[in-house]
């Protein structure tokens, strides 16, 4: 920055015509702006101004500088002012990532409300189940569902991620209904795997606060929850499931609880930001626009508030949750 401060400089004096006026235009000392000339001259290895009694004037070489450097300077100084404004104002464009079934459900009908009041502000939503690297891939903000393990990354909790056993009306009539957890490992369970391998060891909390723990297995095994959803609904078997992405099936009768007596360990749902000192006012907007839209008691939890169990939660349920 220091050359192109001193090629401003430059430019400064030929249009002020001496070295004394450019100075005092720019709050310098006559002697700092001609040890700054000098230093340019220096660096580029050339003569840029020719000094006479009266006037200064620019050398071949200057004048080719000025004709090529003043745009240069003037993209700067628009670019440095576009800044300031965006520092200021919610404007710019807010790339963002998040779970393809989630943003779908829960981000997508809010976009046109944020949008309208935010006029500047140009949206980019990347939509994806895969573990997208944030930093690497220039977001600035991921929503992440489920238990978090990378410390470079800031995140704020927006809701809970309360997790259930479902199954259709017609697998319970045709296999029966688990009555206690281990019964879990005779029926044909959907299966979810993902970063961390196959989910099939599903871990429950009776009311006096023990975990108990059952291996399970199924013919269905895939890496998309939307296909865990719609396997469920066609009877191929209970799931795990997160309540937000089948409240509205409980509601209608399409699927059933599960063992509701027994609760899963709970997760969050967060939005995730890059490690930053000055975070852009986009980014605030938009994570203080979920807060506020989700409220303390999201969407879905409205029609199925938690059950409450007695005794305290095993540990591997309070640090998820605290993460």
């Amino acid at each position: 920055m220091d050359r192109l401060d001193d090629l401003a400089l430059f430019l400064r004096v030929l249009d002020q015509g001496s070295i004394s006026a450019a100075a005092r235009s720019l709050g310098l000392s006559v002697a700092v702006a001609s040890q700054r000339l000098k230093r340019l001259e220096r660096g580029l290895g050339v003569r840029l101004l020719q000094r006479t009694t009266r006037r200064l004037h620019p050398t071949p070489e200057g004048r080719l500088l000025a004709e090529q450097g003043r745009a240069l300077v003037e993209d700067l100084d628009a670019l440095t002012t576009d800044l300031r404004q965006s520092a200021a104002s919610v404007s710019g464009t807010l790339r963002m990532t998040m779970s393809a079934a989630f943003g779908r459900q829960y981000i997508s009908p809010l976009l046109p409300e944020f949008l309208a009041r935010y006029p500047k502000l140009r949206l980019f939503a990347h939509l994806s189940d895969e573990l997208v690297d944030v930093v690497g891939a220039g977001f600035d903000l991921a929503i992440r569902i489920g238990a978090l393990s990378d410390s470079s990354l800031v995140a704020r909790r927006l809701a809970s991620n309360r997790r259930l056993l479902c199954a259709s009306p017609d697998y319970l009539r045709r296999h029966g209904r688990p009555r206690t957890p281990a019964e879990l490992a005779g029926h044909e369970c959907v299966l979810l795997s993902g970063r961390d391998g196959r989910q099939d060891v599903w871990r429950l909390v009776d009311r006096r606060g023990r975990e108990h723990a059952v291996r399970v297995q199924g013919r269905f095994e895939t890496t998309l929850g939307e296909l865990v959803r719609d396997a469920a609904l066609a009877g191929q078997g209970i799931a795990l499931h997160s309540l937000w992405h089948v409240h509205e099936d409980l509601a209608a009768g399409r699927l059933e609880a599960v063992l509701p007596d027994y609760a899963l360990p709970e997760s969050g749902i967060w939005a995730v930001t890059p490690q930053r000192r000055l975070v852009p006012p986009r980014v605030r907007a938009f994570v203080d626009f979920l807060a506020e839209r989700f409220g303390e008691v999201p969407p879905w939890e409205r029609a199925h508030p938690p059950r409450r169990t007695a005794g305290p939660a095993p540990r591997t349920a309070r640090s998820r949750t605290r993460r």
